[in-house]
């Protein structure tokens, strides 16, 4: 398939309308993974007089890629293509069986949008949910752990995009850490892909909806609430005492920070006090988080509280946010000492968390009712207006009380 026909170089260019919604279709998410005033895509074409090729993913012969130029006309109102006109606002080519597309010098696997967007070219790789999963875990996870912990991860990374699923919006989800880090075919392994084939189509629902599956890679001991982070209480997302994340590498930090530093950062903040003499935690979260931290200077005091005590601990430059503050060197010329356990915002699911489950045993069904207590196992049935449609409700398990309080009691002694 070309995106320009070669008996047609100016003329009109729709390549393909939107796929027609069936129950045997499978579930395609739409993901930017470009954004820039031009864009190469390398697309397959067909050379002429072979017929089509098919079968499942991987069992035809790859076809050749053609090369493309994607920018703007020089008002920025359509596209073009190697510096033509395309005449066109957006260009769709969509995915079909085992398709890839290269985009920005990486291959994806399905189709690409095209689109004008303020001066820029959006590209957006339309890829089934499968295919999608099997680029974001090895992305997000070491695929050497255990097959529970990459299953877990697998049916998050689902979840977490079913939950952006927007028909009305251009794209669904981004490709960077803002979103979940999806960096295309080139990543996939083995190990990882069997973990997406094992829990084909699992997501964690809460009701009727696909939950908010937050992870982070290490709790520091004690998971920590949506509403201590980022000020929105989700029930299946609460502060409990994690005795499964241990023996992260970042376990145990310690952090130096200059005066310098620590004056612009609490400026950032709306704190200025002079020459910052004290830095102190006058108020924690259930979880043993800052929720306000009293900064004190030669001009005067301030304080920063809610989620933003948070957001000054990780702008200092700290992994994490379970921290303790030690200003005493402050004074007389020396750093605030920022000593911690944990990385990460510590909501939700511990990566390294769901590696200790899985080497006591558990399966991931374990592991995604710990992080995400009160929610069930539901299966992605498909696109509706309003997002994704779910199907089926089973409750997650948990680890017993007792598996708990030994655990705790142990990880209370290392």
């Amino acid at each position: 398939m070309r995106f320009l026909p070669r008996s047609h170089p100016s003329g009109p260019l729709i390549l393909a309308a939107l796929l027609a919604a069936s129950a045997a279709q499978a579930l395609n998410v739409r993901v930017l993974v470009a954004s820039a005033p031009q864009v190469v895509v390398r697309v397959p074409v067909r050379p002429a007089g072979t017929g089509l090729t098919g079968g499942p993913l991987g069992a035809a012969a790859p076809l050749p890629l053609a090369g493309w130029t994607v920018g703007l006309t020089p008002d920025g109102a359509r596209l073009t293509l190697n510096g033509q006109d395309a005449g066109n606002v957006a260009l769709y080519l969509p995915p079909s069986v085992g398709s890839v597309v290269e985009i920005g010098g990486k291959t994806y696997r399905g189709g690409v949008q095209l689109r004008v967007q303020a001066g820029r070219v959006q590209a957006i790789n339309v890829v089934d949910v499968e295919d999608y999963v099997r680029s974001v875990v090895p992305a997000e996870m070491p695929t050497s752990w255990p097959v529970a912990a990459l299953s877990a991860q697998a049916v998050i990374a689902r979840t977490y995009v079913a939950a952006r699923i927007t028909p009305n919006s251009p794209y669904d989800t981004c490709a960077t850490e803002s979103c979940q880090v999806y960096p295309g075919v080139g990543a996939e392994t083995p190990s990882s892909d069997a973990a997406v084939l094992a829990t084909r189509g699992q997501v964690v629902a809460y009701g009727t909806q696909p939950a908010s599956t937050y992870f982070s890679a290490d709790s520091g001991g004690y998971t920590a609430s949506s509403a201590e982070v980022w000020g929105k209480a989700l029930p299946y997302l609460p502060a409990q005492t994690d005795p499964f994340s241990a023996g992260s590498p970042r376990a145990h930090w310690r952090l130096e920070v200059g005066a310098a530093k620590l004056a612009e950062v609490a400026a950032r903040y709306h704190v200025q006090v002079g020459a910052i003499q004290s830095v102190a935690v006058t108020r924690l979260s259930p979880s043993g988080r800052p929720l306000e931290i009293t900064l004190t200077g030669s001009t005067g005091t301030g304080r920063i509280d809610g989620a933003n005590a948070g957001g000054f601990v990780r702008s200092l430059g700290a992994a994490g946010t379970r921290v303790t503050l030690d200003g005493t060197a402050l004074a007389t010329g020396g750093p605030l000492v920022v000593e911690g356990s944990g990385a990460g915002h510590g909501v939700g699911l511990s990566q390294y968390g769901a590696l200790g489950l899985a080497r006591q045993g558990y399966s991931h069904l374990y592991v995604l009712g710990f992080y995400y207590p009160g929610t069930s196992l539901s299966v992605l049935a498909g696109r509706a207006a309003g997002g994704a449609l779910l199907a089926g409700d089973r409750d997650l398990p948990r680890p017993s009380a007792a598996v708990l309080a030994v655990n705790s009691l142990q990880d209370g002694v290392r």
